[in-house]
C-alpha cells in the first residue's frame, strides 16, 4: 500500500497531461477491486433485465442479457470517464483517466475507451477457439495468459500506458484530490 505521503494532492491548476502513469501493479489492483464492485452491478443488472423480460430460465434470451450487460458495463463506464475521470475503484487507487491533451473524456473517448479495453479479453478468447479448448480450466488458462501478455505489453509502449488508452488518444494518470479540512 502506498502512503499517504508519496502520493501528494494533485493541484487544481495541474497540467493533468504531465503527470505521471500510475505503476502497473496499481493499474491491476484497480482492476480488481472495479471486479467486485461490477460483481455488484452486474447482479442488479441481471435482475432488472430478467424482470423487464419476464426470464424464468436461464437459457431464456441469453444473447439478449449479454448484450444488455455489455450495454450497462459500458455505461457505468462511460458515465464514470466523462463526469469525473474517476470509477469508485479509480477514486481509491488515485487513478483518473484523461485525453492526452489532459482534458476530460466525452462520450466518444468514453465508449471508444469502454469498446477497445476488450482487447485485454478477445485475442485470448480467439486463441481459445482456434485452440478447440473445451474444459473452463482451459479457457481460465488462456485467459491468464492473455491478460498477462496484455499488461507485459505496457512495458513496449510509449509512458506506459495500455494498448488502448494509446489507441483511444487517452492516458492514466496518478491523480490524488486535496485533503478535506474538517
Amino acid at each position: 500500500m502506498v502512503s499517504r505521503s508519496a502520493l501528494p494532492y494533485t493541484p487544481d491548476n495541474a497540467d493533468l497531461a504531465a503527470l505521471p502513469t500510475p505503476g502497473l501493479r496499481r493499474r491491476v489492483a484497480a482492476m480488481l477491486y472495479e471486479g467486485v464492485v461490477l460483481f455488484g452491478v452486474l447482479m442488479i443488472a441481471g435482475l432488472l433485465f430478467s424482470t423487464l423480460t419476464d426470464q424464468r430460465h436461464a437459457l431464456q434470451g441469453r444473447v439478449e442479457l449479454q448484450a444488455f450487460l455489455f450495454g450497462m458495463l459500458g455505461l457505468y463506464f462511460a458515465w464514470f470517464w466523462i463526469h469525473s475521470g474517476q470509477t469508485v475503484a479509480m477514486k481509491t487507487w488515485h487513478i483518473r483517466v484523461v485525453r492526452r491533451d489532459g482534458h476530460p473524456l466525452g462520450w466518444m473517448n468514453a465508449l471508444a475507451r469502454y469498446t477497445l479495453s476488450w482487447l485485454w479479453f478477445l485475442p485470448a478468447l480467439g486463441v481459445a477457439a482456434a485452440l478447440k479448448l473445451h474444459t473452463s480450466g482451459e479457457y481460465a488458462l488462456a485467459l491468464l495468459a492473455g491478460v498477462v501478455a496484455y499488461a507485459a505489453l505496457t512495458r513496449l509502449l510509449p509512458d506506459q500506458q495500455f494498448l488502448h488508452d494509446r489507441l483511444c488518444q487517452t492516458r492514466l494518470v496518478t491523480w490524488r484530490p486535496a485533503p478535506r479540512h474538517r
